[in-house]
């Protein structure tokens, strides 16, 4: 029974803390994240990483997505597509450059450095869609350009990972065509069931005369392309995101998003924010500290300069740009899970794998405030023009 105190004490934490981040100006999701840092062994050491918390908190993720994609704008969405895809380019390509020659610079074999140069590429803007959408912008020219490069980003990294693991045999031997092929099919599947399965499902389940079942089909459906974005290589927040998007094309997107986010944010996504904080453990950290905050800094810097650059040279003006750069630095659950991946077969040494978590966790941590930030930069400078 001592996951109900747990996830009673959690539930606590993350609104006290929520709540003081706001007062301080901030978004409560740093609050949020934070309280997991607290309550974890870093601090008090009252709640440890379990299964329990992990599934809980793999729901949280997969939920806030599906909200995520049921509030996008799809035609904004499709006019930032280019943007959205050389901001995932140039994300790419900044960050694996400077964390290859970062790796390289403290001694570590051209696998390795390999590895760590493709964990610093990766993104998860799930921390960036909760603190978009307290401020009102997740449906913005910036927000929607923020989704659309995740999406691409999630994908050049997945098949960089399976060809880095096939060269270096430590994953299964997978061609690029079949990798890509993998990635070209489960887009395809999701573009016709989102046309002509979604509404047909939503409507089946609207004749039912039991109770929630419009927001109960709608779960049902975030889920299964979760799974089967998982199943195809793909990480399974786009297959919730891409349910969220095909149900909001629908006339059932009011009755969903409504029921479905008291529960997501009372109880989910805040387990989901905590389990982040939970992985910082300050264990051997001393000998690491000159390692730890050059990969922050440098992890931090590429991303933001790579996605800002892939936004400027597609036509926003520069404080959009640092914007979209901001919105892509959080490398969240998708870098811990490569990590792990790394850490199984070898590519990531154990010596470094403590430092590498606390660099997911910082570049979390700095993503809301930072957003924070440049967004009332650029609300200060309408005003401004505007009364001008």
């Amino acid at each position: 029974m001592e996951f109900i105190l747990h996830l009673a004490l959690i539930l606590l934490f993350t609104k006290i803390a929520g709540q003081l981040a706001l007062k301080i100006g901030q978004p409560s999701v740093l609050g949020e994240l934070l309280a997991g840092v607290i309550l974890g062994p870093a601090v008090l050491g009252w709640i440890q990483q379990t299964s329990f918390i992990h599934e809980f908190s793999e729901i949280g993720v997969l939920v806030l997505m599906f909200i995520a994609g049921l509030e996008t704008d799809l035609e904004q969405l499709k006019a930032n597509w280019k943007s959205a895809f050389t901001v995932a380019v140039l994300g790419v390509i900044f960050p694996f450059i400077g964390g290859y020659s970062l790796a390289l610079a403290f001694g570590m074999s051209q696998g390795h450095a390999l590895f760590m140069a493709l964990l610093f590429c990766a993104t998860s803007v799930s921390i960036s869609v909760q603190a978009l959408k307290e401020m009102n912008k997740l449906n913005s020219r910036e927000g929607t350009t923020i989704l659309g490069a995740a999406v691409v980003d999630d994908i050049l990294v997945v098949v960089l990972l399976a060809v880095l693991m096939s060269m270096l045999g430590t994953g299964e031997s997978l061609s690029l065509g079949s990798l890509i092929g993998m990635k070209v099919l489960f887009f395809g599947v999701i573009i016709v069931a989102s046309i002509w399965v979604i509404p047909f499902v939503m409507r089946l389940f609207s004749r039912l005369q039991v109770s929630e079942n419009i927001v109960t089909a709608g779960i049902i459906l975030a889920l299964a392309f979760s799974y089967f974005a998982e199943y195809m290589g793909v990480a399974g927040i786009i297959g919730a995101f891409a349910a969220g998007i095909a149900i909001s094309r629908t006339e059932y997107k009011e009755a969903v998003e409504h029921k479905l986010e008291p529960i997501a944010f009372g109880v989910f996504v805040p387990v989901f924010f905590v389990s982040i904080g939970l992985n910082v453990t300050f264990e051997g950290v001393g000998s690491q500290l000159l390692f730890i905050v050059l990969i922050s800094i440098m992890a931090i810097v590429t991303k933001l300069f790579g996605g800002a650059l892939g936004a400027r040279l597609t036509g926003f003006n520069g404080k959009s740009s640092m914007a979209i750069g901001t919105g892509m630095i959080s490398r969240g659950e998708v870098a811990l899970i490569i990590a792990g991946t790394g850490l199984s077969s070898g590519l990531l040494e154990s010596q470094y794998y403590t430092s590498i978590i606390i660099m997911v966790i910082v570049t979390t941590l700095v993503t809301p405030p930072m957003l924070k930030f440049v967004f009332t930069r650029m609300e200060d400078s309408t005003q401004k023009r505007s009364v001008s």
